[in-house]
């Protein structure tokens, strides 16, 4: 997704300056754990996948302004099974970046905002993840309700977060409010597919056991914890 230019400015960018700063903070830590336990070949390596598949999912899947942002499918817990808590926020972080530098240098104003909407959902969603997948149960083994709980969060704490950002910047007005309601709308039927797609990565996954240990992907994916 991508906040309209426009929708906060002037002084108020502030905050989203300082929300972004605190989700870099965050992302660090997730590293600096991340380095503990894998070493920095892993880390480097699936930050470098995700940041790949994020400009992909930007650029190349279908997207569509709708209201005040527009409605893309970032499969944001894909790249969390896949990858990790950290190396997704680091991708989410480049291909955001890298899409804004070479290709839409209109949305680098609102690169804070953007990151906060990506990243605090992924975060909320790592969090979700350790309370509703069993410690016995590998990745590839999720099944569909667990699926839709972590889209849920995902794609509902990005809806909540364009709304803030919509209207901390131009209020309450009614035509503010239906744009919200309209791009909500929107976004919410990305919770539909998103299940489904996880849960076909993770079937071909689990067929891939040559990946298990390695440093491509996330060790829970074919392990317990």
């Amino acid at each position: 997704m991508h906040i309209e230019p426009g929708l906060v400015d002037g002084a108020k960018l502030a905050l989203s300056y300082a929300t972004a700063a605190a989700c870099g903070g965050y992302t660090l830590k997730l590293s600096a754990d991340m380095l503990k336990t894998d070493g920095a070949a892993a880390l480097l390596l699936r930050a470098l996948l995700a940041t790949a598949l994020v400009f992909c999912f930007f650029e190349v899947l279908p997207h569509h302004p709708v209201g005040v942002s527009e409605v893309h499918l970032i499969l944001g817990t894909t790249l969390m099974l896949l990858f990790g808590a950290a190396p997704a926020a680091i991708g989410l972080a480049g291909g955001l970046l890298i899409q804004g530098l070479f290709f839409a240098p209109f949305d680098l104003p609102q690169y804070g905002m953007n990151l906060t909407t990506l990243l605090v959902p992924l975060f909320a969603t790592a969090a979700l993840a350790r309370r509703v997948i069993p410690d016995q149960m590998a990745y590839v083994d999720l099944r569909y309700g667990q699926a839709l709980k972590l889209s849920l969060a995902y794609q509902g704490g990005i809806v909540l977060w364009v709304g803030f950002w919509a209207l901390y910047g131009r209020g309450l007005g009614a035509e503010n409010l239906v744009s919200i309601g309209s791009f909500g709308a929107a976004y919410m039927s990305v919770v539909l597919a998103e299940p489904l797609i996880d849960l076909a990565v993770l079937a071909l996954a689990k067929t891939l056991r040559g990946l298990q240990g390695s440093a491509v992907v996330e060790r829970r994916l074919h392990q317990a914890a």
